[in-house]
């Protein structure tokens, strides 16, 4: 099977291969050293709209197909993992279920927030002895880190 990109999603493709090699890649060691992303980084993500691409334009996205997310992920992939966990985890486990699942009425509560990357969507997973476990966070700033 042949799959041939738009013009807009070659245009989108390389836009995000220079995002990430200019602005991401150089602080790939910073981000494995101090464990966390750069606000300045998310903040770009943000203005190019990367927290929205599986979200539906009427939700403030942009909405991307299968082949348009891969593509985006492809590139996002040329440069730290914690950075690109944070785009994938949150359009493919933090908001697909509400997209594909979820009302109405939900969808029009946190799907424009997420699309904006004002609220990250998340997961968490628990183990076959969960009742011995509980999860260990801590305050840091306006954010909730999951520490144990």
């Amino acid at each position: 099977m042949t799959i041939t990109l738009t013009k807009e999603m070659q245009q989108m493709k390389e836009m995000i291969r220079n995002f990430v090699e200019r602005e991401v890649e150089p602080y790939a060691i910073q981000i494995e050293e101090e464990d966390a992303i750069p606000e300045h980084l998310v903040e770009k993500a943000k203005d190019l709209g990367l927290f929205g691409i599986s979200i539906p334009e009427q939700y403030g996205g942009i909405g991307l197909n299968a082949v348009g997310k891969a593509t985006v992920l492809e590139q996002l992939g040329r440069t730290h993992n914690g950075f690109v966990s944070l785009i994938s985890a949150h359009t493919g486990i933090g908001s697909t279920g509400l997209v594909k699942l979820a009302s109405e009425h939900l969808k029009n509560k946190y799907l424009p927030e997420m699309a904006a990357g004002t609220k990250i969507g998340a997961f968490a997973l628990s183990e076959p002895e969960r009742d011995r476990m509980q999860p260990i966070w801590q305050q840091v700033q306006k954010r909730r880190v999951i520490t144990g």
